[in-house]
C-alpha cells in the first residue's frame, strides 16, 4: 500500500475515517451503531418487503444466544460478542462468506486492520479457543436461521446449497427482549438505537473509553 494512499469516509458525527489508516479515535459509538444498522446481511436480500437485515440486529441476536449459553458470559465477553462484526459498520460492507477469497489479501488486511482498532478502542481481549468455538457455533446457527426466516432459502437449501449444517431455529432470540414480529428486520434507526443501548450498557465508564461521546450523532 502506498504511503500516500487514502480512503476517507465522512461519518454521521462529522468525523472522518481513513479506512486504510484507522485509529481508535476516529468514530463515535453512535457512528458505529448507525454504520452497522445501515450495513445489510445476505447482500441486502430479504423476503420482508423493504426490510433487509442489518448487521446491528444480527449482532444483538448472536449476543442474545450467547447469553443463554453456558458458561454465562462475563461483561467483557458479551461486549466482544456484540462487536464481533464491528469493522463492517466502518466499511458499510458485509461480504457474503464465499466471495471473500476472491477479494484478495488486500481486503482481508483491511478487515483485520479495522478489527484491530475496534479491539483497541473497546479493550477487547482476543478470543480463547473455547470462546471462539462457541462464538462460531452460535454465529453459524444464527446464519442458518436468517437464511430461512429472512433471506428466503429453504431448509433443504441451507444444508445442500449453502453448506450450513446447523439446525434452523424457529424462535427469534430477540423476540423476548424486544417483542414485535419474529424475524422481521428492524428499521435502521431502531436497529442503531438498540445496538447503541447494548453497547453503552456493556462498556466501562465513559472516561475510560477513547473518543467516547454522549452527544448523539
Amino acid at each position: 500500500m502506498s504511503g500516500s494512499a487514502r480512503a476517507w469516509v465522512r461519518l454521521p458525527s462529522g468525523r472522518r475515517l481513513d479506512l486504510l489508516a484507522p485509529t481508535p479515535f476516529d468514530w463515535t459509538d453512535e457512528d458505529l451503531a448507525i454504520g452497522l444498522a445501515r450495513t445489510f446481511r445476505w447482500g441486502g436480500h430479504s423476503v420482508w418487503p423493504g426490510a433487509p437485515l442489518s448487521v446491528a440486529q444480527h449482532s444483538l441476536a448472536v449476543l442474545a444466544l450467547r447469553r443463554r449459553a453456558r458458561p454465562a458470559p462475563r461483561r467483557a465477553e458479551a461486549l466482544r460478542e456484540l462487536l464481533h462484526d464491528a469493522e463492517e459498520g466502518l466499511t458499510n460492507f458485509d461480504c457474503i462468506s464465499p466471495l471473500k477469497p476472491f477479494l484478495g489479501p488486500g481486503f482481508m488486511a483491511l478487515q483485520d486492520r479495522l478489527a484491530s482498532v475496534v479491539a483497541q478502542r473497546y479493550a477487547l481481549a482476543p478470543w480463547d479457543a473455547e470462546g471462539k468455538k462457541l462464538h462460531k457455533r452460535l454465529d453459524v446457527a444464527m446464519a442458518a436461521a436468517e437464511a430461512v426466516h429472512v433471506a428466503g432459502w429453504s431448509r433443504a437449501e441451507v444444508r445442500a446449497v449453502l453448506g450450513i449444517r446447523a439446525r434452523v431455529m424457529e424462535a427469534d432470540p430477540l423476540a423476548a427482549a424486544f417483542g414485535g414480529v419474529p424475524w422481521q428486520p428492524w428499521p435502521p434507526e431502531l436497529a442503531a438505537q438498540r445496538f447503541l443501548d447494548a453497547l453503552r450498557g456493556l462498556q466501562e465508564p465513559l472516561a475510560a473509553r477513547p473518543g467516547a461521546t454522549t452527544t448523539p450523532a
